[in-house]
């Protein structure tokens, strides 16, 4: 068994009072925790089943997420939904969520390009993420990118070595490590792009088949 040595702010800092994500999502609609609030258009709180026994958190939502108010529905969460069902993991058994909750980016012509949320912005929305967590105590958290991951094991935690592992933090659910999905669409080499997708859908098989101890 792999034991994560430490847990990141979602599990470590103190986290929003609600009873239901219903009550969680009322509450975030008025979130100015960060500046990032300023520009987004809305904030973008999870999606799912409340029974749901996996929870998978990216980084933040893109352009199409902040206008519709939906997670991962742009071209990396279309991905996503197909190497999901190509692993066998219905989308139903899965809530899906974000480390962070409003859309960074910087604008250039008439688009919006996405910026990476820096750690301070990942601590101030952990807020929303670990009261999501502590409400759905789902059997299995799945962390797709580096700020996804800092955000439930933190710093220490690095994608590269840990993916494809399932950690187990202390007196909290076990942790599969895997990339976010855009980063294939971000590879050129078609032969490095296949091999990324046979691994990241074979993550998430693992995540679909993974049965508490």
């Amino acid at each position: 068994m792999n034991i994560a040595a430490s847990v990141g702010p979602a599990l470590a800092l103190e986290v929003a009072d609600a009873a239901s994500i219903a009550e969680l999502r009322h509450q975030a609609e008025g979130c100015t925790r960060c500046d990032l609030y300023r520009n987004a258009t809305q904030i973008v709180v999870g999606e799912g089943s409340v029974k749901a026994e996996i929870v998978l958190i990216v980084e933040q939502q893109g352009d199409r997420e902040d206008l519709t108010g939906r997670p991962f529905v742009g071209p990396a969460g279309q991905l996503l939904d197909r190497c999901l069902e190509e692993a066998g993991l219905d989308r139903r058994r899965c809530y899906v969520t974000n480390a962070v909750k409003h859309f960074k980016f910087t604008p250039r012509d008439k688009r919006r390009l996405h910026v990476k949320p820096n750690a301070g912005e990942i601590r101030r929305c952990a807020w929303w993420l670990g009261a999501e967590l502590k409400i759905l105590q789902p059997k299995l958290v799945v962390t797709l990118g580096a700020s996804a991951l800092y955000a439930v094991l933190g710093p220490k935690v690095k994608l590269t070595p840990q993916r494809g592992h399932i950690l187990h933090p202390t007196n909290r659910p076990p942790v599969l490590v895997t990339i976010h999905p855009s980063y294939r669409l971000r590879i050129r080499d078609e032969a490095e792009r296949r091999r990324q997708r046979r691994d990241f859908v074979s993550d998430l098989h693992n995540a679909a088949e993974f049965r508490p101890q």
